[in-house]
């Protein structure tokens, strides 16, 4: 499936999963918690108050080497923003994009998701443990903290 037939298939709509593709067009589906959409929330004031020059996505959809992989919050710059638009899905990352970690995640396939979305040109990837602990990734491997934020 392309990633547009999905977003506009009126039997898809209001699921109670988060909904990606993987490389050979196929549906995957991971069910979400009251928690994760509550870290959601977290995660979107965090980087709405602290990075307020940009614009914060839930959902973003990111074309990627294996298939369409929706990051659940990303951070976008006005720069990105007038460049690529709200085009969905994107064929390049955002500057972040973060996963919260559900309990049917692997290891492997949060490092997968990490590398992918750093290939596709994301400058940082979190990643959002259960508990609101964030990870921070960029090309270099895991950091101490997060470069869009200042932090050192």
């Amino acid at each position: 499936m392309e990633w547009a037939e999905i977003i506009n298939n009126p039997l898809l709509k209001d699921l109670p999963f988060k909904i990606e593709l993987n490389k050979w067009g196929k549906i995957i589906m991971t069910p979400a918690s009251n928690k994760h959409g509550y870290l959601q929330a977290d995660l979107v004031y965090e980087l709405k108050t602290k990075l307020p020059k940009g614009k914060v996505i839930t959902e973003c959809s990111v074309n990627t080497l294996k298939g369409v992989k929706v990051a659940d919050v990303a951070w976008a710059s006005d720069a990105f923003i007038a460049q690529h638009g709200f085009n969905t899905p994107y064929e390049v990352a955002p500057e972040i994009c973060v996963e919260v970690i559900s309990p049917s995640n692997s290891q492997s396939e949060m490092d997968e998701k990490i590398q992918l979305y750093l290939n596709q040109g994301a400058k940082e990837v979190w990643l959002c443990d259960q508990e609101g602990g964030l990870s921070y990734f960029t090309t270099k491997g895991k950091i101490k903290n997060s470069i869009e934020l200042g932090a050192t």
